[in-house]
Formats: structure tokens, sequence, C-alpha cells
């Protein structure tokens, strides 16, 4: 204090700039600092929040530039968490998210009231307000199971489905009680109330979306699609408060509307992520701490007693109801400790609901004193509760993660995992690097066991400037595109006369397991469509090759038409290529539509048991009826073409004819040509399908499973 003193420092802290370093460094040190203690890093901000705030040191006052920050965090999480659900895992569960959403509402309803009446001696309206309060809970934990990879666990999706159900409820209540002190709760108040959730949640899931389409369609500028995706979320949160509900559920509902504009592997969501995980987030656990006064635990022992209460039984009611769940859902022991950490923190609703029920006067005693609906008493011991909950759910979240990541992880056959997915991408101009680049990260096994590698090949003629200048603003741009999906890119730049040459030679020398050419859309197509090019790599190389052509960015694509040959499952690459599009599914939210024979429609919906993605599966006989399709394609599709080298086994004579289907029916829509790998040219080409060839007719289980098996080791592990 002697140094603030000699430099006429004021507490708290009034200088904005200092203010927001002090801010700063407590998000940088102090998890790393509670880590030794084994202290999970939300909780260590929770505590320095505590430390630092009015109740602690005074460093730094909660004034409404911290209150502002601290609801855009709160918002920001509530958004993260549904942007980061797995949809198709989402609609899979929604019934055990309902199941489970009840059991964490009722459960702790029952318990609240019983406490409240019994023993705090609570009034009946009192003791349900209590009630609600530990029925709701934060996503709090949420970033733990973020980082440690684990958001498409079905434990971590029912969590968040029942987060939904169980605030939604609670929050009625508030407004119910409310409503109740503020003139009743006639027809017209549940008349306006219904009619202002349906009409603000129509709005952000139908308008919204037409909204963020329409602007990525149009402009590719990272920045303003960022900010165009942050304004989207503040009036989703806004059109819910206007509809009488909490902000953060209109928060969370814009993230289920824009979830499959939004894909894991693109540069927009890395930024979002980003910026929440370092920034809004930690200023709303600091926020929340700043509530927190230690003093009451000295202050006398009705607070003690109060709080105590409070926390068992909200922490022992969350269990009770994270317990039956899993019982009823045969989940492991891992699961249910996420699903108790993730719904046992309580913060945002919590902290409204005592915050209106402190506010609402319902008397005054003899002395003039007023008479609140929720005592003193009660407003500090929901601070104690916050704490201790989330402390709990933390430690709890941290070590459940941990145990399904282990488990994950052993299921893996070790050899699987040392093997490196090598991805090849040629570059020939700027216009098509960045989506190249995305579609490679979306259909990358694993960003840990994948590897991207840009090429571009200079003519020995043209050695030196200004073709080399050209070449590595090039690949600058291509590392930049994958250093924005938090992916490493390794540059390559080759000189050679011959360009077929001299990329199949990178493909043998690099090992390459999959190559990935960009093409562009042209009006017009002839016989030799591909090019000089792309044939004589087709020819002269065996590995997996994608050939796209962009009309619109990846992220807008709402449908993916796939069009199968007969026998493609006798093909060895067939696993690979496979993997890549349920990859795409996963990672998009798009939809695939398989079109292919009855065999591998059953195939496939096999495999979708095993890992849903949204996809329907027709039976497609003939390939002479592309024109009857034509009528099916609609805006935002692209079409995908499984087709195949001349003297293998799904090889058609149509195939031939694919430039001109596309030319006269499709024009105007992405595409994706995909050759699955043949029979190795050269044995370092070996892949994790080597040898694998399946016979959908021989009724064989085993190799079935065999085949699942392996092409579910290839689906995307995020």
């Amino acid at each position: 204090m002697v140094i603030l003193n000699i430099f006429n420092i004021t507490l708290p802290l009034t200088n904005p700039v200092l203010i927001f370093s002090l801010i700063l460094f407590i998000i940088l040190f102090s998890p790393v600092l509670l880590n030794r203690l084994s202290i999970p890093p939300l909780v260590g901000l929770i505590i320095a929040g505590a430390v630092f705030g009015p109740n602690g040191l005074n460093l730094i006052a909660r004034d409404s530039s911290i209150e502002l920050f601290g609801t855009v965090g709160l918002l920001y999480l509530m958004f993260i968490s549904s942007m980061e659900m797995d949809m198709n895992q989402f609609r899979r569960n929604s019934l055990k998210s309902l199941v489970f959403g009840i059991f964490t509402f009722v459960v702790p309803m029952l318990l609240g009231i019983l406490s409240g009446v019994f023993l705090l001696r609570l009034s009946m309206v009192t003791a349900v307000l209590l009630a609600s309060m530990y029925a709701s809970n934060t996503l709090i934990t949420y970033p733990i199971v973020s980082r440690l990879g684990i958001i498409k666990n079905r434990a971590v999706n029912v969590s968040v489905g029942a987060t939904i159900i169980t605030t939604l409820a609670a929050l009625l209540v508030l407004a119910v009680i409310v409503r109740m002190h503020n003139g009743g709760t006639g027809i017209l108040f549940w008349v306006r109330l219904v009619a202002g959730i349906l009409i603000s949640f129509s709005v952000i899931f139908f308008v919204f979306p037409l909204i963020a389409r329409w602007f990525m369609k149009r402009y590719d500028d990272n920045v303003a699609q960022y900010i165009l995706v942050l304004g989207l979320v503040f009036m989703g949160a806004f059109l819910a408060q206007l509809g009488g509900i909490e902000p953060i559920l209109g928060a969370f509902i814009t993230g289920l509307a824009l979830n499959r504009l939004i894909p894991n592997t693109s540069p927009l969501m890395n930024r979002i992520d980003f910026v929440g995980n370092a920034l809004f987030i930690p200023f709303f656990l600091i926020s929340v701490g700043m509530l927190i006064d230690f003093r009451i635990f000295f202050s006398g022992t009705d607070t003690l007693v109060v709080a105590t209460v409070m926390t068992v039984v909200a922490t022992l009611a969350k269990y009770l109801a994270a317990l039956l769940s899993q019982k009823a859902f045969r989940f492991g022991k891992n699961e249910l400790l996420v699903m108790f950490g993730l719904t046992n923190s309580q913060a945002a609703s919590t902290l409204a609901a005592v915050l209106i029920g402190y506010n609402i006067i319902i008397g005054y005693t003899s002395d003039g004193l007023p008479v609140r609906l929720l005592n003193e008493n009660i407003l500090n011991g929901t601070v104690v509760m916050i704490l201790v909950t989330c402390t709990i759910a933390s430690f709890a979240t941290q070590r459940g993660a941990r145990g399904i990541l282990l488990d994950e992880t052993s299921t893996e056959e070790p050899e699987v995992l040392e093997r490196e997915e090598r991805i090849l991408i040629p570059f020939r101009n700027s216009e098509t690097v960045e989506e190249l680049v995305h579609l490679s990260v979306t259909v990358a096994s694993a960003k840990n066991h994948s590897r991207l590698l840009g090429l571009h090949i200079i003519d020995d003629l043209k050695y030196g400037s200004p073709a080399e200048t050209e070449a590595q603003a090039l690949m600058e741009k291509a590392e930049k595109s994958a250093a924005a999906t938090d992916h490493r890119l390794t540059p390559i730049i080759r000189y050679d006369t011959n360009a077929v040459n001299g990329i199949v030679n990178v493909i043998r020398e690099n090992k390459i397991t999959d190559l990935i050419l960009g093409m562009h859309h042209k009006k017009g197509f002839t016989d030799s469509y591909l090019g000089t090019l792309t044939q004589g790599i087709l020819n002269k190389c065996d590995t997996t090759t994608l050939i796209y052509s962009t009309v619109q960015p990846l992220a807008t694509i709402r449908r993916y038409l796939v069009f199968v040959p007969d026998h493609a499952e006798k093909e060895i690459g067939f696993v690979n290529w496979l993997a890549k599009l349920w990859n795409i599914g996963k990672n998009t939210g798009a939809r695939l539509h398989f079109y292919s024979s009855k065999e591998l429609a059953d195939l496939f919906s096999q495999l979708q048991k095993k890992h849903p993605v949204a996809a329907e599966f027709i039976h497609f006989p003939d390939w002479e009826k592309f024109s009857t399709l034509s009528r099916e394609v609609k805006t935002d599709d692209c079409l995908v073409f499984v087709l195949s080298r001349r003297n293998y086994p799904s090889f058609h004579h149509l195939m031939d004819k694919v430039p001109e289907y596309l030319d006269d029916y499709f024009e105007g829509k992405n595409f994706i040509l995909i050759y699955p790998r043949q029979t190795g040219l050269d044995s370092q080409h070996e892949d994790l399908s080597s040898g694998l060839v399946f016979d959908p007719l021989s009724g064989d289980y085993k190799q079935l499973e065999t085949l699942l098996k392996t092409i579910g080791r290839l689906i995307t592990r995020r």
C-alpha cells in the first residue's frame, strides 16, 4: 500500500488502463499458480475475483464495466456451449436430455421445498423460489470438457440439452413468482409469456440463419463474419429478454440456430473459441468471484447454517438427478461425474433469482425495516453456494472428462494412433487457397494425427522472380489459412518442368495418403474437363484423390448429394473416402444423401448407428437417371461423385460422362469428385484400409464389425 501512496493511487483502482492490465494478468497467472495445488483453472479465476475484488484486497471495484464484461462472458459461454454441440448426437439423445432435464429439475425442486419449509422455516412461496435456484445451473465447467476434447461425448450432449430444459423451467418459476407480487398471474400473463417466447425463438431459429448464410456467401472477410455472429448473439439475447425470459437462453438458442453454419473446423469457429476462452469467459468468472465475501463466515451462525443447508441440498439434489439418469441410461462412472459436474455449478440464473427475490419487499417490520422475499442470509448463502458448487463441479468434471478421454484412447489400437495421415494440397492460384485448406481440415481424421502439406510447382524455365515471389505469397496465404483453424501446414515449393511428375514425386517422397486438388468452376465442360494435369496425376498416382470445385463457401452448404457406384465397397480405398465424407457430415452438420445400391445403403445405415450423422440413404441403381435428380437439387447443395479408374471393380462407363452431367443438369453447384485409392503402386502408400475388401452379400457379421471399426478409427476425433 506504501507504493500506492507514493504514486497517489487510491483503492479501488480507477485508471482503466491499469485495471484492464491487472485483470489480464489475473487471467494469465491465477490458473497457473492454483493449478499447482490441483485447483481447476475455473475455480482459480473465481477465487482471484474474490481476492482482488471489493470484498478482498479491493483493488478492483465491481462497477458497470465489470458487470458489462461479465454479462458478455456469460452470454458468450452459453453461446459457445450450444455452438460446439454435435447436433446429430443431440437429436439422437434428445429423449435422454428430456429425461435428465426432468430429473435435474424435479429432484432439486422437491428437496429444496422440503428443506426450505422444514429446515429453514420459510414460507411456501419463498421455499419454491429457493428450490428453483437449486434446479437451475450454468455451464461454467463446459470449458473443461471443451479443452479436453470430449464435447461430442453423449454425457456432455445430454447434460447440455438438460440444461436448456431445467434453466427454462426454473426461469418460468421465477417469472411466475415475480408476477404474483406484481399483479397476479392471470390468463393475459401466460398469453404474453408464451407469445413472447414463440416470437423471439422463431426469429432466432428462422431469420438469423438466413441473414448469416446470405452474409457469408457474399463476404469472406473473417473479421466481418465474426462481428456479424457476435451481433446476432447479443441480438438473440435481447429478443429473449423482450420475450419475457432470461437473455442467456437467447444466446444459447442463437448458438443452436447458427450451429450448422459455423463448422468446428472452420477459422470462424477457432476465432470464436479463442476470444471467448481468452477474454470474455474469464471476465465472467472473475465477476462471479467478486460477489464472494469471506467475512460472512465470521459474521454469525445464521448465515453459516443457511449457506450449509443450501450448498448441501443443491449438491445432493444434482448428484441424485445425475445418478438416476446414469442408471436409467446405463452410462459409465466417468459419464456420471461429467453429468453431475456440468449441471451442479450455480451462477447465472441463480444470481438472477436471488437478486430479484432480495429486491421484492413483502412487508415491513414494526421498526419500519423492509421484509424481503429472500433475506440477507439467503443472499449471502447463495454466494457461498456458488463458490462451493462451482468448485465441486470443476473437480468432478475434470476427473470425469479425463476418465472418458482415457477410456476413448485405450480403445484405439496403438499401431493405428501411430500412423499419420498426410494430406497434400497443390495450389495453383490464390482464389481457391482458403476453401481447399478448409476442406482439408474438415475431412481430416484427427488434428493430432493429420499433417497438411501445401505444394506449388514452378516451371524450371521461370526460375527466380516474379514466379518465386508469387509462390511465396501463395504458400504464406495457405499457412495463414491453416493456422486460422489451429492447424500447421508445411509449405513445399518445387521446381519442375512437368507439374504432373512434380506432384507425383512429392506424393512418393512424403508418403502422402490423400491428395486434394482444386478446380475453377467453368461454363461449358468438355470431355477433357479434368485437364491434362489432373488426368496425368490420376494415371500415375493411386492415392485417395478429391477434386474440389467451389462456387460458394463450404460452411453455407446444406446438403451433400453423394453418388456411389456399385461394388464401391470392393475397392481397397473404400474405407478412406467414406470416412472423409463422414467427417464432412460430423464437422459441418450438413446432411449427407447417399445414392447407392441397396446393399451399400444398408452398410451406411449400420455405420450411422455407431457414428451418427444427419444422413439419408436412397436406393439408386441406374446412373442413367441423373437427369431425373436435377429437380431435387436445391440451392446450397454440393454434389459428390465417387468415381474409379478404369479396370477396377466399381468403374462404370458412365463415369466418363460425369462432366456432361455437371454441365447439363447441375451448373453453378459445388462438387467433389472422389477417386479412391487403388492397389499400391508404391508400398510406402500403405494406409489403414490396405487389404480390406468387403462383400456385403457374404453375411459375415465379423467382417462387417471389422469394417465399421476400421472406418470409426478414421472418423474425426476432436
